[in-house]
């Protein structure tokens, strides 16, 4: 069974867009449109990866992360970080902070889906249970 997903982001476009290529690939996807949300669907549905925006409404990513690396049934589940604000030293900030990877918007169709399944155990990956 290929992983589930969830997506913590507040700019519709970029949600559908991650939604529509995991999606494509094989990944159920779960969806929340601020920190606050993406915290109580993370402990109600205990996702296998979690990708959160930074800059979101009611708990920022940073709050998600602090909250979910405390949390003993979460903080190993791996948290990707992704921003459309990226600045020189974000990428190290988000990381120190407990985010396990970084990426920057606008995502990269092409290469969204290989990056993400990097962060997943071989067992989770769509393209492996697909038989590809």
């Amino acid at each position: 069974m290929p992983a589930r997903i969830l997506i913590a982001e507040d700019h519709p476009p970029s949600l559908e867009l991650m939604r529509y290529l995991l999606g494509a690939h094989g990944y159920p996807t779960l969806s929340a449109s601020n920190g606050r949300e993406a915290l109580d669907l993370a402990r109600q549905e205990r996702p296998d990866l979690i990708i959160c925006d930074l800059q979101m409404p009611d708990v920022d990513g940073y709050g998600v992360v602090r909250e979910l690396k405390q949390d003993d049934d979460l903080r190993g589940v791996p948290l990707l970080a992704v921003t459309a604000f990226s600045m020189l030293g974000d990428r190290e900030d988000a990381l120190r902070a407990g985010f396990d990877g970084y990426f920057s918007k606008p995502i990269e169709p092409e290469n969204f889906v290989a990056a993400i399944e990097q962060f997943l155990p071989a067992a989770l990956r769509a393209s492996r249970n697909n038989g590809g």
